[in-house]
């Protein structure tokens, strides 16, 4: 008790704690500062220690009373007396090195002192307040591992329902079956055909680039001879205005040009014809086209039905991310489960190692109090034979009383007798004397005659 670990509480403290926490009723009223304070009541003390008990191990205070039923002791009656303070001191002993008070002794239940019961009172207030606390801590975690084992059976529900989902999601159903495979056949070859067509429509698209470049060369080489047509128009018209030219000249010029509007209207009938090759050409791309738009018609249809698909998809991968994420919230609900169950089997080994020590602890004190109970009946016996030899020696010292009375009788009749003889002795004697003085008297008068 020299170095304590936990406060010393005042008078006042302790009984307000003990009224409110522990004592109930008329034993709440009653209990006062006065029953610790200047000199604390052995009887209010031990009802308080009883109270302790009773909220701590639910030993309810008339059982302290009580001989067990599995203990032959001889002689229950003489045990009454102290069989409750016996029962509350072991009891004591057992709980209160838990709150680190080693030293209870049975002069703290018969003989209780100020400051003794004082830190007794206070180290069982810390300890009934630590246990106040930690049975708050215990109903948190137990609560919190109730949610989480809640959770964990939602997310199982969750989790088989959408496995089942994806099973009915994916699963074609047997009517629907045969018009799913011609569906994926029929997709099949319009894939197939859509990448020919794309191919052919590729290819079409770069012979009509080429014809395009190559109209579009023409045209430029048209507009060029045009252009040089109207400049040798103009050149034609000066040089007619400037030139008086002979008729031969004029003849030759006029074959020259002739020649070479010839030429010219050749070269024109050339880029009809291809104008003409180049219409048809852009009507079978126009045809072309239009299959080509029916193609991208089929193309969309095939679109709607892959991004039906793709949906389909997309609504498996959030359902298979859903699972992921339940399944990660699974973890980490496995993973809390197994720090609590490692936390769990932490304070259950710590209370085994507790519950270790407490068995050796009450084994010894069991030994203890068995060699205490053993000493016990051993005074017991040697009790029961000193009141044999008591009551012998009583019968001896009544027949010793007895015997002494009549010797008392008879020696008061003798020295009755004694006393008798003695008064007749003396007054014999005084008689003796009284004559021995007359005849001495008359001697010494007969003397003094003569």
């Amino acid at each position: 008790m020299a170095e304590l670990t936990f406060p010393v509480y005042s008078a006042d403290a302790l009984v307000n704690f003990f009224r409110a926490e522990v004592l109930t009723g008329q034993e709440a009223k009653q209990f006062g500062k006065s029953d610790l304070i200047p000199v604390p009541k052995p009887e209010s003390i031990q009802a308080l220690y009883m109270r302790v008990l009773h909220l701590l191990y639910r030993f309810r205070p008339e059982l302290h009373s009580m001989v067990p039923l599995l203990v032959n002791i001889a002689n229950p009656q003489y045990h009454e007396a102290t069989l409750a303070i016996t029962s509350v001191f072991m009891l004591m002993r057992k709980f209160l090195p838990i709150g680190l008070v080693h030293d209870f002794s049975l002069s703290d239940l018969l003989v209780p002192k100020k400051q003794r019961t004082l830190t007794i009172l206070s180290a069982i207030m810390n300890y009934l307040h630590f246990r106040k606390l930690r049975m708050v801590m215990v109903h948190e975690k137990t609560s919190k591992l109730r949610a989480g084992r809640d959770r964990l059976q939602a997310l199982h529900k969750g989790i088989s329902e959408a496995q089942k989902k994806i099973e009915t999601l994916n699963t074609i159903p047997p009517e629907q079956q045969v018009e799913a495979d011609e569906l994926a056949a029929s997709l099949s070859e319009l894939q197939t055909t859509a990448t020919h067509k794309f191919q052919e429509s590729n290819v079409t698209n770069e012979v009509i680039a080429e014809l395009k470049t190559k109209i579009a060369e023409k045209t430029q080489k048209l507009t060029q001879v045009k252009v040089d047509v109207s400049n040798l128009k103009e050149d034609v018209s000066k040089l007619r205005s400037q030139i008086v030219q002979s008729p031969e000249e004029l003849k030759s010029q006029m074959e020259r040009m002739r020649e070479n509007v010839k030429t010219i209207k050749c070269t024109i009938e050339d880029t009809d014809g291809r104008v003409v090759e180049l219409q048809s050409m852009m009507q079978s791309v126009t045809h072309t086209e239009a299959k080509l738009q029916q193609m991208f018609n089929l193309l969309q249809d095939l679109e709607s039905s892959m991004t039906n698909s793709k949906q389909r998809e997309q609504e498996h991968q959030e359902l298979t991310a859903q699972y992921e994420k339940k399944l990660k919230e699974l973890k980490n609900l496995c993973s809390e489960e197994g720090q609590l169950k490692r936390t769990l089997g932490m304070k259950l080994d710590k209370e085994s190692k507790l519950n270790i020590r407490r068995q050796k602890k009450k084994e010894m004190k069991e030994q203890h109090a068995q060699e205490v109970l053993g000493e016990y009946n051993q005074i017991h016996q040697k009790r029961e034979e000193m009141a044999d030899k008591i009551q012998e020696i009583s019968s001896e010292t009544q027949q010793l009383k007895a015997k002494i009375r009549s010797l008392r009788d008879v020696c008061s009749k003798e020295t009755k007798k004694a006393q008798a003889l003695y008064d007749k002795l003396s007054t014999s004697m005084d008689a003796m004397h009284r004559r021995i003085d007359v005849q001495t008297a008359n001697v010494k008068q007969g003397l003094g005659k003569k």
